[in-house]
C-alpha cells in the first residue's frame, strides 16, 4: 500500500478525541481514520506521569499494526505527559493537541493574559503555559482545572442550568483575571463552548484545540505528500478496550450523528 492511502491513527483515553476525529474529517474528509478509546482504563486526568505514559505507548503500538501514516494524541492529559517519548521512538509523524491551541493562542491575544482550562493533569503537567511561554514569553498563563465539564459532555448536559452553574464556578476566577483568550485545553470542552463563551463573554476568544490539531494534521500530511488522493469518502474505524455500548451512545452525542461499528479489543 502506498504511503497516501494508508489510514491517519488517533487515541484518546475514552471519547473526548472524538471531537478531534470530527474536525479531522472535516478538514480532510478523504482521509481513512481509525480511532482508539481507552475506555477500559479512563480516565487519564488522575493518573500518574508514569502510567499515562505507559498506557499511551501501549495505544500508540495497536495502531501503528494497523499500519498507519500519522498518528494523532487526542488526549491532551496524554499530549502534556507522553508526547516526546512517542515522537522519539516512532518515524511517523506523532502529533499532540497542546502545541496547536498554543500556538494559535499566542497569535490571537491582544493583551497577553491568555486562560488555559483542562484536567488535573494537563494543568499540573503545565504543558500549555511552557508550550505559549516558549513561542511568547511575554504571556501570563492562568489554568484552571474543571474536571466535573468532563461528565457534563458526555451525559450531554452541555447547555442547561447544571452546565452554566458549573462553568460559573469554574470560570469565574479567570475573568478576574482578564484574560482575552481561553484555551479549551481537554478534548470534552468543545461541546460546552456555548455555556463557556456565554459565561466568559464575547471579549474572549475561545481556542478549540480540537480544530487546530486538524488544521495541523492537514498541514502535516500536505507538507510529506501524503494525503489521500482518493475522491470519494474516507472510511472510519472504531475500537475500544471497554464497553462498546457506551461508546456508542456517548459518541453519537459528540458527533451529532450514528456510529459504524464500534469493535471492542482485549487489553
Amino acid at each position: 500500500m502506498s504511503k497516501r492511502k494508508k489510514p491517519i491513527g488517533i487515541f484518546d483515553s475514552g471519547v473526548g478525541g472524538l471531537t478531534v476525529f470530527k474536525e479531522v474529517i472535516n478538514f480532510l474528509p478523504h482521509e481513512d481514520i481509525i480511532y482508539l478509546g481507552d475506555t477500559a482504563r479512563i480516565p487519564y486526568g488522575t493518573r500518574s506521569p508514569q502510567t499515562i505514559i505507559r498506557y499511551s505507548l501501549q495505544n500508540a503500538s495497536f495502531l501503528l499494526r494497523q499500519d498507519i501514516k500519522l498518528l494523532v494524541v487526542a488526549c491532551n492529559t496524554s499530549s502534556a505527559v507522553s508526547l516526546p517519548q512517542l515522537q522519539q521512538e516512532n518515524e511517523i509523524p506523532v502529533l499532540g493537541v497542546i502545541e496547536p491551541g498554543a500556538k494559535r493562542a499566542s497569535e490571537v491575544t491582544k493583551n497577553r493574559r491568555v486562560g488555559v482550562i483542562g484536567t488535573e493533569a494537563t494543568v499540573r503537567s503545565r504543558a500549555y503555559e511552557r508550550a505559549i511561554q516558549g513561542i511568547d514569553h511575554q504571556i501570563k498563563v492562568i489554568s484552571r482545572a474543571c474536571p466535573l465539564f468532563v461528565p457534563l459532555a458526555e451525559e450531554g448536559w452541555v447547555n442547561n442550568r447544571v452546565a452554566r452553574l458549573t462553568a460559573q464556578s469554574y470560570l469565574h476566577p479567570l475573568r478576574e483575571e482578564m484574560i482575552d483568550t481561553l484555551v479549551l485545553g481537554c478534548t470534552h470542552y468543545p461541546l460546552l463552548e456555548e455555556v463557556i463563551k456565554e459565561t466568559m463573554g464575547e471579549e474572549v476568544c475561545l481556542v478549540n484545540s480540537a480544530k487546530e490539531t486538524a488544521k495541523e494534521v492537514k498541514r502535516i500530511l500536505e507538507e510529506k505528500d501524503l494525503t489521500n488522493q482518493k475522491t470519494r469518502e474516507g472510511t472510519h474505524k472504531f475500537f475500544v478496550t471497554d464497553n462498546a455500548e457506551r461508546f456508542i451512545k456517548v459518541g453519537e452525542i459528540f458527533l451529532g450523528k450514528k456510529l459504524q461499528t464500534v469493535e471492542e479489543i482485549e487489553r
